[in-house]
């Protein structure tokens, strides 16, 4: 019997039908991502093993069979970080970034390096041709001989071609350019990324073969397609950097099987090289008795790395001041200038204030906060900040300075790359560090900055 077909509207980014066109969706709140789709009133599969043809009918969890599967390294140990220790067999990867920053590298670094180890892997290139894989092979050195490549498209043919290969590592690069046949829908959109990518799941979790695909991203930065996708896959990496630089960091957003790493390369003449020692290249740089400059500690899951923060605060000559930022979230820049004015008294609201953290990195939590006040403080009185010396804190909202996580692990990194002092919040507890290492505790913003000699002045 045919297969019956019919349309409807979705949303692309979020695969929400509608009865009718709109020109926004009430359930992820964009404008103009409604679309009609071709859809099909074919069932789907109703489960997938874990490892081939397990039931699905429920059992209890003591029942549940089970047996640990060990990783296997993909050759390069920043990759390997950032999965949590290896490839896991049977997950289902996503790889995203912007055009051009060197997706496809890694990518082939990885196919090359696990099919000299441990066997076939399939790259399937939908997007260019067996040619154009084989020159980026030879200039990275990747030309072992069960590193397999096909172009295509079809993932009902790449599916039989696998099936007879049986591959350790399946690479699709894209998700948005693969298409399956039966769904008369273009390739990229709705349902065609939806359908491929539960084929490609239930291949990853039915067979073992560790699957990675590469996404597109939006000019939001966010992976293209629906956002179900990101929730299908067992880990979403993304490729970032300053295209006009050498470096580039991949940091997971989700692992299920991990916490949340960050790993780091360099550009070179053979393709991606590993950065072990990423606090050093952060600091690198860094300008020495420059006011609004401070270190500031972070933590990457269990990774702590030490990170420049930059503030440059100056008069406005606008109605309204400024307020820029690049590796913070603006809506915490404006917060801390709050604070400052209120809670210490310099008075920042009619300046222009710009913040920027250092190669490139994203910082999201709150550990920061001390930090960056110093430098908006430090860079608003124009006092340079002690260069020997790192800061640790949350700031509340009545100038309190607040405990962070992993404390020791931070200090510990800091005294690595040669720091003296830290200055830290007072209720933190005891933190064993070496003798010649300093730590000052403070309980306010405002003895922090006394304690740097930054004291409330008039600009």
């Amino acid at each position: 019997m045919a297969k019956k077909k019919n349309t409807a509207w979705m949303c692309q980014s979020c695969g929400q039908r509608s009865v009718k066109w709109a020109g926004y969706c009430g359930s992820c709140g964009e404008w103009n991502t409604i679309v009609e789709e071709v859809i099909q009133s074919e069932e789907p599969p109703r489960g997938i093993g874990a490892l081939a043809g397990a039931s699905s009918k429920p059992v209890s969890i003591n029942k549940v069979s089970f047996t640990e599967t060990p990783r296997f390294p993909s050759g390069s140990l920043e990759l390997d970080r950032v999965l949590g220790g290896g490839i896991v067999p049977g997950s289902f990867i996503l790889v995203g970034g912007d055009p051009g920053i060197g997706k496809s590298t890694l990518l082939t670094h990885l196919a090359s390096r696990v099919a000299e180890s441990w066997g076939p892997v399939l790259y399937v290139s939908s997007e260019e041709s067996p040619q154009q894989v084989r020159l980026r092979a030879e200039r990275l050195g990747a030309m072992a001989d069960t590193f397999l490549v096909m172009a295509e498209a079809d993932l009902d043919r790449i599916d039989e071609y696998r099936k007879g290969l049986n591959p350790k590592v399946l690479i699709i690069d894209s998700i948005q350019t693969v298409y399956k046949p039966d769904i008369p829908s273009a390739p990229g959109s709705v349902v065609q990324v939806r359908e491929c990518a539960a084929q490609l799941l239930r291949i990853a979790k039915n067979t073992g073969t560790a699957v990675f695909i590469a996404g597109h991203v939006t000019k939001d930065g966010a992976i293209a397609g629906p956002r179900v996708l990101e929730h299908m896959v067992d880990t979403v990496l993304y490729f970032e950097g300053e295209r006009h630089t050498q470096y580039r960091i991949l940091q997971a957003v989700k692992n299920r099987f991990g916490a949340l790493e960050i790993g780091v390369y360099e550009i070179g003449d053979e393709g991606l090289i590993d950065i072990p020692n990423a606090s050093e290249l952060f600091l690198a740089e860094r300008p020495v008795g420059a006011s609004g400059s401070v270190v500031v500690p972070i933590m990457e899951g269990t990774r702590p790395v030490l990170v420049e923060v930059q503030a440059l605060v100056s008069a406005s000559y606008y109605q309204n001041a400024r307020r820029t930022t690049t590796g913070v979230d603006v809506n915490r820049l404006q917060l801390l200038i709050a604070v400052l004015e209120k809670r210490v008294g310099l008075p920042m609201s009619n300046s222009d204030a710009f913040v920027k953290v250092t190669s490139g990195i994203k910082i999201d939590e709150p550990a920061v906060d001390l930090g960056l006040a110093m430098a908006l403080a430090s860079s608003f009185c124009d006092c340079p900040m002690d260069p020997h010396t790192v800061v640790i804190g949350e700031v509340g909202l009545a100038g309190e300075v607040r405990g962070v996580s992993q404390l020791e692990h931070r200090i510990r990194e800091s005294q690595k790359m040669g720091f003296q002092k830290a200055i830290i919040p007072a209720n933190a507890g005891r933190v064993k560090v070496d003798s010649d290492f300093k730590l000052t505790g403070v309980r306010t913003l405002v003895e922090a900055l006394q304690v740097v000699g930054i004291g409330k002045q008039e600009k």
